[in-house]
């Protein structure tokens, strides 16, 4: 599918943006280990989520769909079913590795794939510390991708330092450990999101935080909770940026997750200077949530690199956009991770964003963006890649002409409406 959109002179609007796709994830597996029923409302939409609903079903978790609300009947630890076909993650990572943690446990044999996309991700690193618990598990090109066979064992707790930041690692190996013989430990090298730690936590878990180190003390089963997902920053971010580099611009974005541990983009729309706010802070689900109001703003280029990474991984080709609209150079560095998301998002962020207009060079953990460029409508690529095909959609709205964008469908992963959103903020300088 190829999306046009071209430049609007006015932006203004509320928006609602749809549910954390971490949180649902884990919403989801979470409540499906604990022993009983738990209800999740604003789940997040796309095919992510759906890889993870299908999944567990094949596992014999009774999952309900009706009114806008999910219905989890958790099997509890020793509940879970032998699939009787290979399990399927499409393009989601977090399904993919937070269930090789619970699959790891399981007296039966698994095999997970994904689409292509997937395949190409590395899972050496997961693969490692689920075998160092007695998990037997087996990847493609020398363990090292999916598909995976995992043939479950009974496991023990290990002392596991991660050798990079990554929740969806850390995830599988607390929920391995929730199946395991004595206490598990999991050292970061620098935070990541928290999620599952505090969903474990409200879920009656023991699990202690002293300093970079997790520890989890297997003890009564996890208990199930009803949670309302907040609204996703990831999702939310798309829209601040917009607000940020539009020349006449005024946008709300409601019921924003704002994790201290996912926020990152908003220090870092401080720090270039935006003209961001945030109100009406709350706390739902134990996660804090509030609206942010974001207003046009004269940006300055910023550095970004070290521990702020992992805090806003998602967000940095938006970021490398709202550098091409600071004045001054704007530098991301030690994002080398970028490299191995659903494409190489540093190589395709640069080749796009360059294709517009913008002054950008790769290097090879981050990009460097000098700011002060105008960009211009053009043919642009997704690289089925859903963020970069929303990060394009952004740069078209201040791009001068139309910009189309191929293979924009991909937004359906994790925002199926984004286009309808996008066409509803520009819609009042034609009504």
């Amino acid at each position: 599918m190829e999306q046009r959109v071209k430049g609007c002179s006015i932006l203004r609007g509320e928006l609602a943006p749809p549910g954390d796709k971490s949180i649902s994830h884990r919403a989801l597996i979470l409540n499906s280990i604990a022993k009983g029923r738990a209800r999740i409302e604003n789940l997040a939409p796309g095919d992510d989520l759906g890889a993870t609903i299908s999944c567990l079903r094949a596992l014999g978790v009774e999952i309900i769909e009706e009114e806008g609300m999910l219905t989890v009947s958790g099997v509890g630890r020793e509940g879970f079913m032998e699939p009787t076909d290979v399990l399927h993650a499409g393009n989601s990572a977090t399904t993919m590795r937070l269930l090789a943690g619970l699959l790891a446990a399981q007296p039966f044999l698994s095999i997970v794939t994904g689409d292509e996309s997937l395949r190409a991700r590395p899972m050496g690193r997961l693969i490692h510390p689920l075998r160092l618990m007695g998990a037997e598990i087996w990847g493609r090109g020398h363990d090292s991708q999916a598909p995976l066979v995992i043939k479950g064992n009974k496991l023990k707790g290990i002392d596991y330092r991660l050798p990079v930041a990554s929740a969806q690692i850390k995830s599988a190996i607390l929920i391995a450990a929730l199946f395991a013989r004595g206490n598990t430990t999991v050292a970061e090298p620098a935070p990541s999101r928290d999620h599952t730690e505090r969903f474990l936590r409200a879920m009656g878990v023991k699990l202690q935080r002293e300093g970079a180190r997790i520890k989890l003390i297997p003890s009564a089963p996890p208990t199930p909770i009803d949670v309302c997902v907040p609204g996703d920053i990831s999702a939310a971010a798309f829209w601040l940026v917009a607000g940020a580099i539009h020349p006449n611009a005024q946008l709300k974005v409601i019921n924003t997750g704002i994790n201290p541990t996912r926020s990152g983009i908003l220090d870092v729309l401080l720090q270039m200077g935006a003209k961001l706010r945030v109100e009406r802070e709350r706390r739902e689900s134990n996660e804090p949530v509030a609206d942010v109001v974001i207003e046009s703003s004269d940006l300055v280029g910023t550095q970004i690199g070290g521990n702020l990474i992992p805090r806003l991984i998602d967000e940095l080709p938006l970021i490398a956009l709202a550098g091409s609209f600071a004045r001054g150079t704007t530098t991301i560095r030690d994002a080398q991770e970028l490299r191995v998301k659903e494409s190489d998002r540093i190589g395709a962020t640069v080749r796009e964003l360059s294709r517009l207009g913008a002054d950008i060079d790769e290097l090879p953990d981050g990009m460097v963006i000098r700011g002060g460029r105008k960009l211009t409508g053009g043919e642009c690529s997704s690289h089925h890649d859903h963020r970069l095909a929303m990060t394009l959609g952004i740069a078209a709205l201040v791009a001068q002409g139309e910009t189309a964008i191929h293979d924009a469908e991909v937004v359906a992963m994790s925002y199926p409406n984004f286009w309808q959103d996008l066409e509803r903020l520009t819609i009042i300088e034609r009504g």
